[in-house]
């Protein structure tokens, strides 16, 4: 099976949007549950239905992969897996490295569906030296002294960031310059890459705020008031200064502590 390394996804080169490409993970998760469940047709409206999207999306979307479907049939759950699967390169294996190995690494580490999908952990890597050798996932974890070795020794393109925010850059620097061309930023931080180096960026705190807008959008539109005090600044608006100001019970510890 050919390595990450050697093949990059088609995906630009044929010109496919990359809106559409941030869809298709979604038509390849439905059609996935299809074929689990041995159909073998799905129409554009239920396909549609299953990933989330509209029908002429849909339809726009699959007409750059080529596949129109048959009328009065739809289109053939396993030949569109198989398809979407190529075009994201799923068909390869991609090795990959996961960097800070807290909680939320260890818990990307024992994530059981990477192998599934075409994505293989090779190493396991943290900067705690008293990490090193504990096995997590079934993996023993290896020191960042050793990253860019194993980066070479595995043909790693593909790295995962899950470290805090202020060491962030510097294994993002580190892993560019050892040959890494995509990264999956877990870390609270925006970082900077060169031209070339693909970053996605997964903040969960960012997305809760975004719920929280929308949740307290619905409140205003039922008439109720979002529940702060009169004249009390809520803790996120607030300065560092002033929280640190804010004293708890002992007189030591911080009421509110900063973000």
């Amino acid at each position: 099976m050919a390595t990450g390394r050697t093949h990059r996804p088609a995906t630009r080169s044929r010109g496919i949007p990359e809106a559409t490409v941030a869809r298709l993970p979604l038509y390849l998760r439905a059609l996935t549950a299809l074929s689990e469940r041995s159909v073998p047709t799905v129409s554009s409206e239920e396909l549609a239905s299953a990933a989330g999207v509209n029908s002429a999306k849909l339809r726009k979307d699959f007409s750059y992969l080529g596949s129109y479907g048959t009328r009065g049939v739809g289109y053939d759950v396993e030949y569109l897996v198989y398809q979407i699967s190529r075009e994201l390169g799923l068909t390869q294996d991609w090795p990959v490295v996961i960097v800070g190995i807290g909680n939320l690494g260890a818990a990307l580490a024992n994530y059981g569906g990477f192998a599934s999908r075409g994505f293989r952990v090779a190493a396991l890597i943290d900067a705690d030296p008293a990490m090193a050798g504990k096995p997590v996932a079934g993996m023993p974890v290896q020191h960042t002294d050793e990253l860019e070795k194993i980066i070479d020794d595995n043909g790693v393109s593909i790295g995962v960031i899950a470290t805090p925010a202020g060491a962030a850059q510097q294994v993002c620097d580190r892993l560019v310059a050892a040959g890494v061309t995509s990264i999956l930023n877990f870390a609270p931080t925006v970082l900077s890459v060169p031209e070339g180096v693909d970053v996605r960026k997964v903040d969960l705190s960012i997305e809760l705020q975004i719920l929280a807008f929308h949740e307290q959008r619905k409140a205003g539109e039922e008439g109720v008031e979002p529940a702060v005090e009169p004249g009390v600044v809520p803790p996120a608006a607030r300065s560092a200064g002033e929280q640190a100001d804010r004293k708890g019970p002992d007189g030591d510890v911080p009421a509110v502590m900063p973000a």
